[in-house]
């Protein structure tokens, strides 16, 4: 194979500079709590579910207009060819956190999400985030039915969640969190945070400067084990 032609895709080149400075909770303007605003983003209900580990490629397209590809871990053994043979982790690494769905219903524990998954915790009043949550939208499209996307709305009021996540096409499931709860259950207090599950259930919580496309795919597939291509 040509040098060129070895050249890993986008998602998988090494991470460049990480540019912007994190947002701190303090930053945060007044919290309102705003219930009856309408919510662009998706239900929770399939979290509690793992992503299946096969099935058809999304059939979203990429920048370049080819069709992207998203592969899992392969299973080997005689389990692999049988249908749910081996369940995944009961619940995540995660502190035990229940927090309100954006679109509404029950409130969701966060001990109860299926991994692989991402979970990002951002506010529309934090830059840093402003920068990263479309590719965290990207990313979902992306991963279409192979990875969880969560986005956990911090210390924010529903209209300024919701007027910014319509805003910049944003509609992975999202779930509300004025308080806080996470966050500080996860012994942070900048935003914003990343934490990624994987099938097994284990964590790993990225906090800093915003990530760039090329870091998130190496966090995404050191992770949670999904490769993203595209």
């Amino acid at each position: 194979m040509s040098r060129a032609r070895s050249r890993p895709a986008r998602w998988l080149t090494p991470p460049l500079a990480l540019l912007l400075a994190a947002c701190t909770a303090t930053e945060a303007p007044p919290r309102q709590d705003d219930e009856g605003t309408a919510s662009p983003f998706a239900a929770c209900a399939a979290l509690t579910k793992p992503p299946s580990p096969s099935g058809t490629a999304p059939s979203a397209t990429g920048p370049s207009g080819t069709a992207p590809s998203v592969t899992a871990p392969s299973a080997s053994g005689p389990s692999a060819a049988a249908p749910a043979a081996a369940a995944p982790a009961v619940a995540a690494d995660l502190p035990p956190v229940s927090l309100p769905c954006f679109t509404g219903g029950e409130s969701f524990a966060l001990a109860g999400l299926r991994g692989p998954a991402v979970i990002s915790l951002w506010a529309s009043w934090c830059p840093p985030c402003r920068e990263e949550l479309p590719l965290m939208q990207e990313l979902a499209d992306l991963t279409a039915g192979r990875l969880h996307v969560v986005g956990v709305d911090t210390r924010d009021s529903r209209d300024a969640g919701a007027s910014f996540a319509a805003g910049r096409g944003l509609s992975f499931p999202t779930l509300f969190d004025p308080d806080q709860k996470l966050l500080t259950g996860l012994g942070k207090v900048n935003l914003p945070v990343t934490v990624f599950v994987g099938a097994d259930g284990r964590r790993f919580v990225y906090a800093g400067k915003a990530l760039d496309r090329p870091a998130l795919g190496d966090l995404v597939r050191e992770h949670t084990g999904v490769t993203v291509t595209g």
